[in-house]
């Protein structure tokens, strides 16, 4: 991986541990039943939440954060699409430090191929013989976090965290 972890503008260093991310949809959703049976899915909203982990050589730096307000959370989690297509309308920010990047499935292997991202659309560069293509990105999101839980053991000379987020 090219680029760090980031929150609030910090780093998350390797020795801080090499960090375990989780994320999921949150939202203001729910399944209604029409008088015949037949789901109907009402949203009204939807963002992202997870957890961030690591337990390494050293703390990773971050008390000095004002959880009170939005951080920037430079993620390092993969997002990715499928299409047969070559553009892609990226569901979430990419980081302005790692430019997305693409596959082209050519036979059972996937290729790279150079990508172009304007204004959240990305396009790959067409690769022949081709039949699928898939973006990635690292996303970055404006996040509400939790000040990190710690654990120290003199034993193993390891500190441990942790930090849960909310998309703000």
């Amino acid at each position: 991986m090219s680029v760090p972890l980031m929150l609030g503008g910090i780093p998350i260093v390797l020795h801080a541990g090499a960090p375990e991310l989780s994320e999921e949809a949150v939202g203001g959703n729910s399944l209604l039943r029409m008088s015949n049976g037949a789901a109907v899915k009402m949203t009204r909203w939807e963002k992202m939440a997870g957890s961030i982990s690591g337990q390494g050589w050293m703390p990773p730096a971050l008390d000095g954060l004002d959880y009170s307000q939005p951080l920037e959370l430079r993620s390092t989690q993969v997002s990715s699409m499928q299409s047969a297509g070559l553009v892609f309308t990226l569901p979430s920010t990419p980081r302005p430090d790692q430019a997305p990047w693409g596959f082209a499935l050519v036979g059972d292997q996937w290729v790279p191929t150079p990508a172009d991202t304007v204004a959240g659309v990305t396009t790959l560069d067409a690769v022949a013989g081709a039949t699928l293509y898939q973006a990635w990105w690292f996303p970055v999101y404006s996040v509400f976090a939790t000040r990190p839980p710690k654990s120290q053991s003199n034993a193993s000379a390891s500190h441990g965290w942790s930090i849960a987020w909310q998309e703000a």
